[in-house]
């Protein structure tokens, strides 16, 4: 058995993993890779694996930087399945018709742009929707702890990674030759006692584990931290009549935001002010978490049946239509406003960061992992000046970063997930995907230093031996 190191190789987006085995090849996560629009577009257009040599593909979870080439890979004539947790699958039907539609109409504003400037350029979309919905069809839905085949001699079985909604670690027995070995693969890996989602599980028997590393040199603060930070940022911007901006992932992020909200609000620990969950896919995507209760942690599912929902309180507005979005722009008073995307390279967030950026009063928030080259890695630096929609800007609100709200798992984390995973059986071979390569060499040291196994730090298209 072999390993191909496609995407996500000492990097955190564009996750995609080709395992080789005799009974066919199986691709781990097909994800979009996001950086400059130039080099996304030049990675992403081109299908990195060849089609043919993919037998099935199984997904970790429906963030795009893990599932949003799906489509393409439909598009370029590949007949198989995708297995995927029944939550996974149901987000994927939303986030990428979204990502379709975004595509699509991005490639019609840069073809307009280029015809104003008189240049023989014509962008088209990745995919389309009748691409989303091929691969939507042949997603299979399998349950957590209920194990299936997918090719000769491989054997899937999913559990929960606690990272988003149907996030799962992906545990594959693979026999060949009469050897039998058990490959596991984290996918994003969560944070134990988060609120709504439950632990990340471990399995027994691990030979080889291929883990993400993304936080693999820094730790996060504790929830109760977390909550006292947040009721400060709100209280000091509605204080001075500011507005709060928190751009966030539509998908677990947002809903965690609302739901630390609707606790501090509860216990007066911030004043009575409009909050708005400003995306059209964060509505859907709320949605859709209250279809799967069999994701929730017990704290969750006490709420649910108590009919108070961890995603509804008083002043808080889910808003669709562009009118409304527009209105919460137009009032001056001071405001919540949650809004995808994560990164700020898409979506109404830009809009909203356009009209606070220049005014001391507001505050942006945020509360996720910014990838290089990306707006909200821009403003995580403090740059003083910023571009939004092609225009530099001069920032004058202040930028904090709460990094508690972060669903990925710390160096502490992944060092005691490496640790049960050798102490339930016999971890052999480490492999730390989906991080830069600084995060890396701190966790690779440390889980060396715990002599948990051989750790590899592979690089884009490296191929190694199980």
């Amino acid at each position: 058995m072999e390993i191909q190191f496609i995407g996500a190789a000492q990097t955190v987006t564009g996750s995609m993993h080709l395992v080789r085995t005799k009974g066919g090849n199986i691709l781990l996560d097909c994800g979009l890779f996001q950086g400059t629009r130039r080099e996304s577009m030049e990675v992403n257009r081109h299908f990195r694996v060849p089609v043919h040599e993919v037998k099935a593909v199984v997904l970790s979870h429906a963030h795009l930087h893990h599932s949003g080439t799906l489509p393409l890979l439909y598009k370029n004539g590949f007949k198989g399945a995708v297995y995927a947790t029944p939550a996974t699958r149901s987000l994927c039907a939303v986030m990428l018709r979204d990502a379709a539609a975004i595509q699509e109409s991005d490639a019609r504003f840069l073809n307009k742009h280029a015809e104003r400037e008189g240049r023989d350029e014509t962008i088209e979309a990745l995919y389309d929707d009748d691409d989303v919905v091929a691969a939507i069809e042949r997603m299979i839905a399998v349950p957590y702890h209920t194990s299936i085949p997918i090719a000769p001699g491989v054997e899937l079985t999913f559990m929960d990674a606690g990272h988003v909604l149907g996030s799962a670690v992906s545990v594959l027995d693979v026999e060949e030759g009469g050897k039998k070995t058990r490959l596991v693969f984290t996918g994003d890996l969560g944070r134990h006692d988060r609120p709504i989602l439950r632990d990340p599980e471990v399995p027994e028997d691990t030979d080889v584990l291929i883990t993400e590393s993304t936080y693999g040199d820094r730790l996060h603060d504790n929830r109760d931290k977390m909550d006292e930070d947040l009721a400060k940022v709100v209280n000091t911007t509605i204080k001075r009549g500011g507005k709060l901006i928190i751009p966030s992932f539509a998908l677990e992020r947002a809903q965690e935001v609302v739901f630390a909200l609707k606790k501090l609000k509860k216990k007066g620990a911030i004043p009575n002010v409009p909050v708005y969950v400003d995306s059209p896919l964060t509505v859907r995507i709320t949605d859709v978490f209250k279809l799967h209760p069999e994701c929730y942690d017990a704290e969750t599912r006490a709420l649910m049946r108590g009919a108070d929902s961890p995603f509804d309180f008083s002043d808080l507005a889910y808003v669709e239509d562009r009118e409304g979005s527009k209105a919460i722009t137009a009032n001056p008073d001071p405001t919540i406003v949650i809004s995808a995307s994560g990164m700020c390279e898409a979506g109404r967030i830009l809009h909203h960061l356009r009209d606070a950026i220049g005014d001391p009063k507001n505050t942006v928030l945020i509360v996720g992992y910014q990838a290089q080259h990306t707006l909200g890695r821009r403003l995580v630096e403090k740059k003083l000046r910023v571009k939004i929609f092609g225009v530099e800007r001069e920032r004058r609100c202040d930028v904090l970063v709460l990094n508690g709200f972060s669903a990925h798992a710390d160096q502490n984390d992944l060092v005691d997930y490496a640790t049960k995973a050798r102490d339930k059986g016999k971890l052999q071979k480490i492999f730390l995907v989906h991080g830069d390569p600084q995060p890396q060499k701190v966790l690779k040291q440390r889980l060396e230093d715990a002599s948990l196994g051989e750790v590899f730090v592979p690089a884009k298209g490296d191929r190694l031996d199980c």
